[in-house]
């Protein structure tokens, strides 16, 4: 059994370590209201957006009469053979399984793709770290979005691949400070690449964000566009009962709200969707080709807003399991040190009586 100074000084430790777990859980939940805030703002825009590309679908005349095919490159689907995978992870850990979940999910997706070529653009140093160890880097030079716009008009010395899966992008850094520019760069690099037929297919690999407790691991297709408006869903985890349980504790006593954002979102859908006739100053045809890689890009910038969002929930939750387990291992060290000091007591008690009998 360790003596009773060895425990004091474990317990100092194990407290110090929750006040830590303590801090870190506030500055979470503090982060996570201003994330789902900028989440909420954005979705009136994007929504808007949709509408608005609905509306000229009905106006504008999007497929070829004779040959059928579409007359924008963004709605061309061709057989899969060549695919794009964006991978949305966390920068920082202690955030529990989050990042880990999102890896597992794409590595599955990785393994239904086999026999395809996909290239990996990876946001976040966690993904970036776990696929550098399984996948090597393109022979070419590899872009980050926080390059200058000059760097996108660069090509490929080669075409030649370093293997079936390869990472061809890294974005570290950039979930911190999220501006919708740096989703706006990579949809261009994305829809420029798309549009020479480099790639037949992009999907995103995300945790979609609804609520602390009701979050979704999704793998969606970005393009070729089916339908807009209506999210191409491939795969999709829902959180389990246990940490729904686990994120509830956590968001209640960090002063979290718990709503779900269905009512936000069905009054963003009602925005500017009422039955009139728009009266556009350019052609429907000319409108839709303009619109539509704006679209792409609020795809992914939706996309990396949930990520963070649900990043810090994730983190929040971890924080508070810490707290909890922390606490915990103390009230079990207090014990321990407390039956150490009363044998220690008796043990000094049975000496001095045996010596009294003793004389």
């Amino acid at each position: 059994m360790p003596n009773i100074l060895d425990i004091r000084r474990r317990i100092r430790s194990v407290v110090n370590t929750r006040q830590i777990t303590k801090a870190m859980k506030v500055v979470s939940a503090a982060k996570l209201r201003r994330a789902q805030e900028r989440t909420m703002a954005a979705r009136p825009y994007a929504q808007m957006l949709t509408n608005v590309l609905k509306s000229l679908v009905a106006r504008a005349e999007i497929y070829d009469p004779e040959t059928g095919e579409p007359k924008h490159p963004l709605l061309a689907q061709r057989p899969e053979q060549n695919i794009l995978l964006i991978v949305v992870t966390g920068d920082k850990g202690l955030a529990g399984a989050f990042s880990a979940n999102v890896t597992k999910a794409a590595s599955r997706f990785l393994e239904s793709k086999e026999g395809k070529n996909v290239d990996i653009e990876a946001i976040g140093r966690k993904g970036r770290d776990f696929l550098r160890r399984r996948y090597p880097a393109a022979p070419v030079q590899t872009r980050s979005l926080a390059e200058t716009e000059e760097s996108l008009e660069r090509r490929p010395e080669s075409t030649e691949r370093a293997a079936p899966i390869q990472i061809t992008g890294e974005h570290i850094g950039i979930l911190g400070k999220l501006e919708f520019v740096q989703a706006q760069t990579l949809a261009e690099s994305v829809i420029e690449r798309y549009e020479r037929e480099e790639i037949d297919s992009v999907y995103v690999v995300f945790n979609e964000f609804k609520s602390v407790i009701a979050q979704c691991l999704v793998v969606e297709q970005i393009l070729p566009i089916e339908q807009v408006g209506e999210p191409a869903v491939r795969q999709s985890e829902e959180m389990t009962e246990e940490d729904k349980k686990k994120a509830k504790e956590a968001a209640m006593s960090a002063g979290v709200g718990l709503r779900r954002t269905e009512a936000r979102d069905e009054r963003a859908e009602q925005f500017g969707s009422a039955q009139v006739d728009y009266i556009y100053e350019q052609p429907p045809d000319e409108l839709f080709r303009a619109l539509l890689p704006k679209y792409v890009a609020i795809q992914i910038f939706r996309a990396l807003l949930e990520s963070v969002s649900a990043e810090h929930a994730a983190r929040m939750t971890a924080m508070e399991s810490a707290t909890s387990n922390a606490t915990d291992m103390i009230d079990s060290l207090t014990l321990a040190m407390n039956r150490a000091r009363q044998a220690k007591i008796t043990k000094e008690i049975i000496e001095i009586v045996s010596g009294a009998a003793a004389m």
